[in-house]
């Protein structure tokens, strides 16, 4: 059924008039904060009320504690808090506002005599308000003659309720002013929050309008926003609390605890039906514990006060109950709360790492700018011809003829002599003009002032050439690491996705198959690279992890999934942790053989099988120098730093110069290594080949084998090396044989190493890579009657096409999970 056009446009200006007013509400919430902090209206309020609260209808606990917080607290609202508490004193008696002036005025100078203390140093204010508030009450009964020993015991009633008062006073002020918006609350913050705001009401005791009391109105109003904000738990706490309180206060209200406890507790778990069944959990509660009473007007009266509760609830914006969830662990305003302060986190932590990437890439630039090259060498053949000059023309008696009168033809001659020794090192056995010889009375000298001078210059040009190759690499580097920052910071924000929506569809899609499933945490759906953990009762080892849940999420996911990693009765209840992430479209089965010279331990070659993760899988085989323990040791520490340098997400090229850098530059003796490296992208077995100083590899295909050669010296010999990458795409079936010198030169009474080598490989009968590579080394040795006359590595590499053990399994009802979509 198709929607009309009015239908369409009242839907519209609905939603509008919603957002509109929304806005408004935002807008005078702003505004009415604002005037409420301007005005110090808060504390104005809460002193007023704090000064009118008694306990036992005799005693007033709560003044000096609070002076004495706001003292050290917020002590720009001090002077408002101070005269708001007085007034609250006097409008109830004047000898209660007395002896509050006198306690006051003590408590200011113990605050002043131990002035050393810091501003926010809370330590020691308990003991503090007890002294002062025994003080200064003892000193106004001694003035007005009631020393007594029931006022002295009272006396030390007060003084202990004060000492306990200031330090749940510290909490709940605290966390009123000096709000941490993203913290939750701990429990103890939570009641000590809500005994501030049951003392506020006790300040309204004896407060009524025809009939209805204030107290009640607004301990159900407290009531309201704390069950609806924080559930049943909550509610029946702040029952208990609030009537514990005000009962304290009047002793005629000892029934409020059990009302406002049921009444929290039934308006918490109705929380789920809005205000509407919070509101109706209220009268349900108070209404029974009415009848309960017996008295008929009592339970009128009761109703008159929860529907005035209930007004109030309904017209209070849900900015404020939604301020006071977000405070309350548990609770969804609490974890959007916490998951925006940690998409704050992370969008600042991402700039920061991306100023950094800004200031590694300016830096790798600064190091790359070099002079065009053309201006260099006319300016370098200017100064040669100028320093050549100096010693040799100064004092000649023919100076004058030659560079005043004949000045363009001799600079002429000198040019073309000076390109000639740049071209050739030497003059000796190369053309020299007739006419300079003619010309120039000290040419042999000036043919020999212009060799030395070469030579000086060689030497200095090679010592620039080579700062040159190690500002150029140090660029590169910088430029790699700078990269790496850049995807760093972007991996970073791409985790605060919110993903909370498919944690519960396959949540829910588990159950519907008969599972318990404890918690589904997703870190990433990217296609191609999905990571989920789920935690369930354990199988006994049924291993539905693989037969179960990977199919499902195959299924509503739309591409293979399988477990990385699964640990059984992780947790001490016996439930089970699983690691679930994307299926390669290729697997790789690998085979290695090897020998060392001589048949001894320790072979000069390394090899490493590297997972650099997204779908990439590194090859290695380094040959270090010779033989034995040192060579092993150069080859390993070549795979090492080239390892960690690919997994940090540097590029092939990169990696490998800085490991030729490394094992040039870190020893004066001559120690190189040969690199041989495959990376292949286990998506689409595209595959780059870096080899340097390395023996070619083979890809063998069916019955053709196909060669991959590069031209590169080994690492190490060179401070600065061109690194060539060799690309090609391998297909399932294919096998990648890699090798080092040791079993590549091993036949050297064959003339064409590479056709012999190709033919070996191309009659092997068999597909499985450990055999292929055991053939390979027993042909080779063999080959030299059992002699092994090097180290030598083998290393073999199978290409399949994925095939999941298990296939998808069709959840009912379920549709497939939609991808969060990433704007870059």
């Amino acid at each position: 059924m198709m929607a009309s056009k009015n239908q369409v446009i009242s839907a519209t200006q609905f939603s509008w008039n919603q957002n509109q007013v929304a806005s408004k509400w935002s807008q005078w919430g702003d505004r009415l904060a604002a005037t409420v902090q301007k005005w110090h209206l808060l504390p104005l309020m809460m002193g007023f009320l704090l000064g009118r609260a008694l306990i036992l209808d005799e005693i007033s606990p709560f003044i000096v504690p609070y002076f004495m917080v706001m003292f050290f607290l917020k002590r720009d609202s001090l002077f408002i808090s101070t005269i708001a508490l007085l007034g609250g004193a006097f409008t109830h008696s004047v000898p209660l506002g007395l002896e509050s002036l006198l306690s006051i005025v003590i408590a200011y100078m113990a605050c002043r005599v131990a002035g050393k203390f810091r501003r926010k140093d809370f330590s020691r204010l308990p003991i503090i308000v007890l002294v002062s508030l025994f003080v200064s009450h003892l000193l106004f009964d001694v003035v007005t003659g009631q020393v007594t020993t029931y006022n002295l015991v009272m006396i030390g009633v007060e003084g202990v309720l004060s000492f306990v008062l200031t330090l749940i006073f510290i909490q709940s002020l605290s966390i009123i002013h000096l709000s941490k918006p993203y913290e939750p609350l701990k429990n103890e913050e939570i009641v000590c929050l809500v005994i501030l705001l049951a003392s506020l009401m006790t300040g309204t005791v004896d407060w009524t309008i025809r009939g209805v009391s204030m107290e009640h109105v607004l301990s159900r109003y407290l009531l309201l926003l704390f069950a609806f904000a924080g559930g049943g738990t909550i509610g029946a706490a702040v029952g208990v609390v609030t009537g514990l309180i005000l009962s304290l206060a009047n002793v005629n209200a000892l029934q409020q605890i059990n009302l406002l406890a049921f009444a929290g507790l039934l308006a918490g778990l109705l929380r789920e039906g809005g205000k509407v069944g919070v509101s109706t959990g209220l009268l349900i509660g108070a209404s029974i514990l009415a009848i309960y009473g017996g008295a008929e007007d009592m339970l009128y009266v009761s109703l008159v006060e929860s529907s005035l509760a209930i007004l109030l609830f309904v017209l209070t914006p849900a900015v404020i109950w939604k301020k006071i969830a977000r405070f309350i662990p548990g609770t969804p305003e609490n974890l959007q709360s916490h998951q925006d302060y940690m998409r704050r986190i992370r969008d600042v932590t991402a700039g920061k790492i991306r100023k950094f990437s800004d200031l590694f890439t300016q830096l790798s630039r600064s190091f790359a700018q070099t002079a065009a090259t053309s201006e260099l060498k006319e300016k370098q053949i200017d100064d040669f011809i100028s320093r050549v000059t100096g010693f040799s023309c100064q004092r000649c008696w023919k100076k004058e003829q030659c560079w005043e009168r004949e000045t363009k033809s001799t600079y002429d001659s000198m040019k073309t002599l000076a390109e000639t020794v740049y071209e050739f090192g030497t003059l000796q056995g190369q053309a020299v003009p007739r006419d300079w010889e003619r010309k120039c009375v000290k040419s042999d000298k000036m043919i020999e002032l212009m060799e030395q001078e070469y030579e000086r210059n060689h030497a200095y040009d090679q010592l620039k050439k080579q700062v040159l190759e190690s500002r150029m690499l140090v660029a590169d580097q910088l430029s790699g690491v700078s990269r790496v920052m850049s995807d760093f910071a972007k991996e970073i924000q791409r985790e605060g996705l919110e993903l909370s929506l498919q944690e519960k569809q396959v949540s829910h899609a588990l159950e519907g198959l008969g599972l318990s499933v404890r918690r589904v945490d997703i870190h990433s759906l990217d296609e191609g690279n999905v990571d989920i953990e789920i935690s369930q009762p354990t199988c006994y080892g049924r291993d539905e992890c693989a037969k179960i849940v990977a199919p499902m999420l195959s299924e509503i996911l739309g591409e293979n999934i399988v477990v990385k990693d699964r640990q059984c009765e992780a947790f001490k209840d016996g439930h089970c942790k699983m690691c679930l992430t994307s299926a390669r479209t290729y697997e790789i089965e690998i085979g290695v053989a090897g020998a060392a010279k001589d048949g001894k331990l320790l072979s000069g070659d390394s090899f490493k099988t590297m997972d650099l993760g997204n779908g990439r899988m590194a090859l290695a085989i380094s040959d270090g120098m010779g033989n034995g323990e040192r060579a092993f040791m150069e080859s390993q520490s070549a795979l090492e730093i080239l390892q960690q340098l690919l997994k940090a997400g540097i590029d092939e090229k990169l990696s490998i110069k800085t490991v030729n850098s490394v094992l040039a530059l870190r020893s004066t003796e001559e120690m190189f290594a040969t690199v041989d490296l495959a990376l292949i992208d286990l998506k689409s077995a595209h595959t780059r080949f870096v080899k340097i100083g390395s023996t070619p590899s083979f890809i063998k295909r069916g019955t053709d084998v196909i060669t991959v050669t590069a031209n590169n010296l080994p690492a190490g010999i060179l401070e600065e090396i061109e690194v060539d990458v060799v690309s090609r795409t391998l297909k399932p079936g294919d096998l990648l044989v890699m090798m080092s010198d040791g079993i590549y030169e091993a036949p050297r009474h064959i003339e064409n190493r590479q056709m012999w080598m190709k033919r070996i490989i191309s009659e092997l009968a068999t597909n499985d890579p450990q055999e292929v590579a055991d053939l390979l080394l027993e042909r080779v040795i063999r080959q030299h009657s059992g002699n092994i006359v090097d180290d030598m590595t083998v290393l073999v590499a199978r290409v399949d096409r994925f095939v999941p053990q298990w296939s998808a399994i069709h959840v009912k009802g379920m549709d497939r999970i939609e991808r969060p979509r990433v704007v870059s």
